[in-house]
């Protein structure tokens, strides 16, 4: 090999065109060997590689991409390079040239092959803001989806649908795809497709909750079931629009657990915006069952920024400081409205109030009302006399009111292991555990080839019973020898 030679081909191997193709061909190989071995994970890894090529992409190889892939004769063939053709879409003129990388092409006998590049074709026309073209792209995909079904095509299914949702999502349109949504969940069910189900449900979990429509979702959540064989990505948006709906109907138990799940489902490394997005709303739903967030939330890498108005908040619920609270959340107004939270932390206003009272119970045996009415910021004395009166009945405070002298007089402070606090806060962690542990035994997996070749025939366990019984005997025989 010449010098000059062998330096063009590693230019050419180690050039990113030749880089991306070849992941492009180790997740094809992937699909390819997912349908000969009839395992579905193989599908499910090459498609987690789309988040890291679609980073990388350019319309030279996408176009090549197609090109490799689809015979001549394909109908498909020419319809998706004719869009690469349109000078809609714009050819990187800083991109390096491919015409040297030759990777062995691929035809599109397995219809999941075609069904993958199509969604690469539609995910850089996505991520390239050619939303008009997407939408026809992911139409004539979504038609050709609907001509099969293969248990193998599911995962790629739930992508196609996503995608095709997102589009609709990102030109402000979603309520036009709600009905295609639901015309698909319901031959989702019908074929028995959980992956697709699941991707679904979030799907209209997430078309519902775009326009406010609690109700709406609610009853979604009360008649469909979410598989419990889905992935952790899919159980984690489920749980955070499943405690989203709850929070907004005050049931906040349900809602921080549904939270917690959802934290504990999402990937530890990544995903820093949707974990952001349920750190947000963790917090104020814990302030608003009276409890303190753990501070080490709100200084997570990645985090601490997104979080910054939320730990304002938490300082000011904590130290019961009406001014404060007021002032915070007038002065993040806007960032509340964006992330849907301002309604939720609007009713922290109570829990403001009730953290004041206690504050004020534990430091005083005995003050005015008037006293506490200018503590909690309060104009009315009959108001404040309303709102203390109201305390003492929830139990937030262990005192009573004297009307005659308009005096808020403290009780002595009961030890609380002689309550039953303890027992209730060890009870719930115990059952938190023991659902964590019976959910990870419902996760455990097995290649199905493994598992068929441990199990014997009829004929297998004949012969090793006679051999059993021929080898005691051979060792009977030796004793009494």
């Amino acid at each position: 090999v010449h010098g000059g030679t062998f330096e063009n081909l590693m230019a050419t191997t180690q050039s990113p065109s030749f880089l991306v193709l070849s992941d492009l061909r180790s997740a094809i190989e992937l699909i390819e060997k997912g349908v000969s071995n009839k395992d579905v994970r193989f599908v499910s890894r090459a498609l987690r590689s789309i988040t890291t090529i679609r980073k990388k992409l350019t319309p030279e190889i996408v176009q090549k991409s197609v090109s490799d892939t689809f015979a001549l004769d394909h109908p498909f063939r020419q319809s998706l390079l004719d869009i690469f053709a349109q000078g809609d879409v714009a050819m990187d003129d800083a991109s390096q040239p491919i015409t040297d990388v030759i990777l062995p092409a691929r035809s599109a006998n397995v219809p999941e092959v075609e069904v993958y590049v199509n969604l690469i074709v539609l995910v850089h026309l996505i991520d390239t803001q050619q939303f008009a073209i997407a939408e026809g792209c992911g139409t004539a995909l979504i038609k050709r989806l609907q001509s099969f079904n293969r248990r193998m095509m599911d995962p790629l299914a739930a992508k196609a649908w996503f995608y095709y949702a997102r589009v609709f999502e990102l030109t402000n349109r979603l309520s036009e795809v709600r009905a295609f949504l639901l015309t698909s969940h319901r031959t989702a069910c019908i074929h028995h497709n959980t992956v697709g189900q699941a991707m679904l449900i979030n799907l209209l979990l997430r078309n519902y909750l775009h326009y406010n429509q609690y109700d709406l979702a609610d009853k979604l959540v009360s008649k469909s079931h979410m598989p419990e064989s889905s992935s952790n990505y899919q159980l984690a948006r489920y749980n955070y629009y499943l405690g989203k709906i709850r929070s907004v109907q005050l049931d906040y138990t349900e809602s921080h657990s549904c939270l917690m799940q959802a934290i504990r489902k999402a990937p530890q490394l990544g995903a820093s915006a949707f974990r952001a997005e349920v750190y947000k709303l963790l917090s104020i739903v814990q302030l608003l069952m009276g409890e303190i967030p753990d501070r080490d939330i709100f200084f997570q890498k990645g985090l601490t920024v997104a979080l910054q108005p939320y730990l304002q908040i938490t300082r000011a619920v904590r130290l019961g400081d009406m001014n404060m609270f007021n002032s915070e959340m007038q002065k993040h107004r806007n960032t509340f409205e964006k992330d849907r939270t301002y309604n939720l932390i609007v009713r922290l206003r109570q829990n403001v109030i009730k953290t004041a009272l206690r504050n004020i119970s534990l430091a005083y045996s005995s003050i005015s009302l008037q006293d506490v009415a200018s503590k909690l910021s309060l104009g009315d004395v009959l108001d404040t006399e309303y709102i203390v009166a109201k305390a003492i009945a929830d139990g937030v405070i262990d005192a009573r009111i004297n009307h005659e002298e308009g005096v808020l007089q403290s009780r002595e402070v009961n030890e609380i292991y002689s309550t039953q606090e303890p027992q209730v806060a060890f009870h719930k962690r115990i059952q938190f555990c023991l659902k964590v542990h019976n959910e990870a035994v419902k996760a455990m997996q097995y290649p199905q080839q493994s598992r068929d070749k441990d199990v014997e025939t009829a004929e297998e366990r004949r012969a090793r019973l006679s051999a059993e019984e021929e080898f005691a005997r051979q060792v009977a025989e030796e004793d009494e020898f």
